[in-house]
């Protein structure tokens, strides 16, 4: 048995404008060079373009684009014998917000033109709707673990 001690998840502190904890996350991501009260700024910006453009609070409205880009599943790649085959796996709920973060913030930040405010709330109002780069990111990850489904039983 390893004598190492179990990982324990360090707990994020809430955000001061909507005391929740993935905008936390979501800032904790933006952040580039320990510039936290900029990272901040930017979001609460980028919320309040999403809240004005959807017609619903800041809050839900980001709660529903994170939930339409979070994927359900994913492939992982796994070595048997001398090939590899990409597993579909399941994704728990940490991940998903994770990979959907990543998503969003890394498409926000190709884009060029405008300022980051603006980019960071065209991503999020076209997951929103349910359209965008992002959702496509999505639905491709959804179609590799379904074409690969044939080699869920090597899943461990």
């Amino acid at each position: 048995m390893s004598r190492k001690p179990k990982y324990k998840k360090k707990a994020v502190e809430l955000d001061e404008r909507y005391n929740n904890s993935f905008i936390a996350k979501f800032i904790n991501k933006i952040m580039l060079d320990g510039k936290k009260s900029k990272a901040k700024s930017m979001l609460y910006k980028s919320m309040d373009i999403l809240s004005d453009k959807t017609s619903t609070p800041a809050l839900e409205a980001f709660q529903k684009a994170i939930e339409n880009v979070m994927p359900k599943m994913e492939v992982k790649s796994r070595r048997v014998g001398g090939s590899t085959y990409q597993v579909p796996i399941e994704v728990k709920r940490d991940r998903g917000f994770t990979l959907a973060t990543r998503w969003i913030i890394g498409f926000a930040r190709q884009k060029k033109g405008s300022s980051f405010e603006e980019r960071l709330a065209s991503e999020l109002i076209d997951a929103f709707n349910n359209t965008g780069s992002v959702v496509k990111k999505c639905e491709d990850t959804h179609k590799m673990a379904e074409s690969n489904k044939a080699f869920a039983h090597f899943r461990w």
